[in-house]
């Protein structure tokens, strides 16, 4: 199918549809980081920069897909719901569909939608799809299914053809093979900028990839490798870990946006997962109707659920549509990293003690290893830079 792709990012959602025999047929993205990785990644593709002022889509689209913005949904964010001044943006995909009925939709979002204001945010989305005439389907899939990094997004499909969208997005599921917590074997990730009421802890992966502030302060999880070392990942890597191919977001660098680089990679999507979409939208299973429930009339919504034309139902199924087998994460990592400073170190440290969080066994004597490294930094030495912050 052809593709137009609204709040494209750096293109994960078009990477992964194209990997599977999709089309962009143009963008629309108005960050400028983004927009320079869009033309250097995507050359010829048309991207216009303003949704709000995008009249028509064109007329050979038959797919139209979008991560509309996140920040007032995710609990990370504002939380201000869908109603918000980023996240009620995706009013204009109603626009456009009213201008012109587009066969088929797919949405990605953080999972958190699903309860925030008690369930309100994707009310107002399933709504609005019904009332055009679609049948929708949705389903949270993890990153960790393909990829060493825990990263759950919804992913809605809807459609006004005959098809019915659970026969793509709710007919996979595989049972993940995960790594136990073994701090002198696997790596483990954690975000070190928290402590005291989470922890995002991952054995042989990495937690949730953030976009950092506004201003290009990155947010990069930290891991804790077998050697005790504990090191933030590298700009490649990173990439690599939502499935790009390493420096895919150089183009914004070269721009003058090298500090937005964290930004651009944390706020995108999994290439693998929006591949595994693509090949299901082309050959679609059966979804089993046995999978059935009964959807609560109001709350949170569950983790999936669809809609076929009459009725609402809530959906058992796992957010692994697939288990890839992956190396090790100390394996998958192509660069070394950089060591956690000793400011980072000591504040995550001090709030860890004052938690009420249970930890592994051993993870805070490694902690305290790794800050005691770090202070004992000769001048031009390995870790000199660091600890002269």
């Amino acid at each position: 199918m052809k593709v137009a792709g609204l709040f494209a990012g750096i293109g994960g959602l078009e990477v992964g549809l194209a990997a599977s025999g999709h089309e962009a047929a143009m963008f629309c993205e108005i960050w400028e980081p983004a927009r320079a990785v869009l033309a250097a990644r995507f050359p010829g593709v048309p991207c216009e920069r303003d949704v709000r002022s995008l009249n028509s889509l064109p007329n050979d689209v038959e797919l139209l897909v979008g991560g509309f913005p996140c920040q007032d949904l995710s609990q990370a964010g504002r939380t201000a719901g869908i109603g918000g001044k980023r996240s009620g943006l995706v009013d204009q995909i109603y626009r456009l569909l009213d201008a012109r009925k587009v066969p088929w939709v797919v949405l990605e979002n953080v999972s958190f939608m699903l309860q925030l204001d008690q369930g309100r945010a994707m009310a107002t989305l399933v709504e609005a799809f019904e009332t055009r005439g679609y049948r929708w389907a949705y389903r949270v899939v993890n990153t960790h299914a393909f990829l060493p990094q825990r990263r759950n997004r919804v992913l809605f499909v809807a459609t006004c053809t005959d098809a019915d969208p659970a026969d793509v997005v709710l007919v996979d599921e595989a049972d993940p093979v995960l790594a136990d917590t073994a701090l002198g074997v696997n790596a483990h990730g954690f975000y070190w900028t928290e402590g005291i009421r989470g922890l995002g802890w991952a054995p042989d992966a990495i937690p949730t990839l953030k976009n950092g502030s506004t201003i290009g302060i990155p947010s990069p999880p930290a891991i804790l490798l077998p050697s005790g070392l504990v090191v933030t990942p590298d700009i490649r890597d990173a990439e690599r870990l939502q499935g790009f191919d390493e420096d895919w977001t150089l183009p914004a660098a070269e721009a003058g946006r090298a500090s937005m680089r964290w930004s651009l990679v944390g706020n995108a999507v999994s290439t693998p997962v929006a591949r595994w979409l693509g090949e299901k939208l082309t050959s679609p299973g059966h979804y089993e109707v046995s999978r059935d429930k009964v959807l609560r009339s109001s709350g949170s919504w569950p983790a999936a659920a669809r809609f076929d034309g009459t009725s609402r139902k809530a959906v058992e199924i796992g957010a692994y549509p697939v288990w890839k087998q992956r190396e090790a994460l100390t394996d998958f990592l192509k660069y070394p990293g950089k060591p956690l400073s000793i400011r980072a170190t000591k504040g995550f440290l001090e709030r860890t003690e004052r938690s009420s969080l249970r930890f592994a066994p051993g993870f805070q004597d490694r902690i305290r290893s790794h800050l005691a490294a770090v202070s004992a930094a000769q001048p031009g030495g390995r870790y000199a830079q660091l600890a002269a912050e």
